[in-house]
């Protein structure tokens, strides 16, 4: 995290202080700003960064060998009162703090804080207003470096997105018997072979299955893939590296000749996928960056305004950043499952993957795009134009 451009930002705000306050490595945006040795904490931690001066970070005793490296000044504490009065001059007279919490549970990825710190912070006389912009501007924005790794991954992922098709294509073409799960083994083959890690997935589902969102693919739950079969694939991947996002990607195929209904659902999700990064491209080119509802809302219109909008089972995106986790700290595309305002900031990666989903098939376009700085928002994988033809 560069502290003074978190500090400007806060200015720009009117903030007066971060305060990310983790137990038990309950707080993600700790981990992010301090990666090192933070998975074994055991004690109430607090990082006070104000919008002027120097950082504070509390600590128990127990705790404080995890933070050696840590150049900020370091108070430690044994007793609980000791810890209130380290709190309290930490705090100082700032009167409007951010932290990690969600007004009213608006916006859950940010809610980590639980109510009976935020209720103790309040009573020192400090309004708390939500830290999701300020982690979204200072911690899910991607450096120069995760940018240029991420066109590298996502060559490569799409790669190997590409080879599961040819291999289910090629297997039904020489008459030999393919699964979904034998289908999931090709796709963690390429990844080793090229060097990419994944925590989990990928998604290999044939007709009733891909109307399954998140279809849990195991060697027992897996069928063959047969000649008419509806098949899609969802992937993610990236190169090794906290600071490296994922690349996360859904195409669909079929291994004869699609259906009229299959057409018809895969033409209109692809018109909302379209009408998704449209709209976040026109925005940024009038000097007003969308927020995630808005995004959301570009993709629904065309969904709800299908004779398939029942078929409707999540939001139109997640974000992609840093860390472990392959959905990201930063802005969702979503006005479906939450009301997501923040801004899609320069340097922000989110996917766009609209879905419709039925009984015996289900369709979902995913895509990465990045707000470039200069370019702002645009497509880092390519966009689904026809069904892949698999027989």
């Amino acid at each position: 995290m560069n502290l003074h451009a978190a500090q400007s930002f806060m200015q720009s705000r009117a903030i007066d202080a971060w305060l990310i306050h983790d137990f038990r490595s309950s707080n993600p945006i700790l981990g992010a700003i301090i990666p090192d040795g933070l998975s074994h904490l055991t004690r109430r931690v607090d990082l006070l960064i104000p919008a002027e001066g120097e950082p504070t970070l509390i600590t128990s005793h127990i705790d404080s060998t995890y933070f050696q490296r840590i150049t900020h000044r370091v108070v430690k504490y044994l007793t609980w009162t000791e810890y209130h009065d380290s709190l309290r001059q930490a705090i100082g007279k700032s009167k409007r703090i951010a932290m990690e919490y969600s007004p009213m549970g608006e916006l859950p990825v940010m809610g980590i804080v639980d109510a009976g710190t935020i209720e103790h912070i309040r009573s020192l006389g400090v309004e708390v207003v939500s830290s999701a912009d300020l982690v979204q501007a200072n911690i899910a924005g991607w450096s120069k470096s995760a940018a240029a790794t991420f066109e590298r991954s996502a060559r490569e992922v799409v790669q190997v997105k590409d080879d599961a098709f040819a291999f289910i294509r090629d297997s039904l073409a020489a008459g030999r018997p393919v699964t979904e799960y034998m289908t999931l083994q090709r796709i963690h083959e390429g990844f080793r072979r090229l060097g990419l890690e994944t925590p989990d997935g990928p998604i290999v589902a044939a007709n009733g299955h891909a109307g399954d969102p998140h279809f849990d693919l195991t060697r027992e739950t897996s069928v063959e893939i047969k000649r008419g079969d509806w098949v899609l694939i969802d992937l993610w991947a990236r190169r090794p590296g906290n600071e490296n996002p994922f690349c996360d990607i859904c195409w669909v195929g079929c291994c004869g000749t699609p259906t009229q209904r299959q057409r018809d659902v895969f033409e209109t999700v692809k018109r909302a996928q379209r009408a998704a990064i449209e709209f976040a491209q026109t925005r940024s080119k009038s000097g007003k960056p969308a927020q995630g509802w808005e995004v959301d809302d570009a993709a629904m219109v065309v969904l709800r305004s299908s004779p398939f909008a029942a078929g409707i089972r999540h939001r139109t995106g997640h974000s992609l950043s840093g860390g472990t986790k392959v959905h990201g700290l930063g802005v969702n595309i979503d006005n479906t499952e939450t009301h997501d305002t923040r801004e899609l900031l320069s340097g922000v990666g989110f996917t766009v993957e609209p879905g419709l989903y039925f009984s015996d098939f289900g369709v979902r376009l995913e895509a990465d795009v990045f707000v470039d700085p200069e370019l702002g928002p645009r497509a880092m994988t390519p966009l689904q134009e026809e069904i892949i033809p698999l027989a």
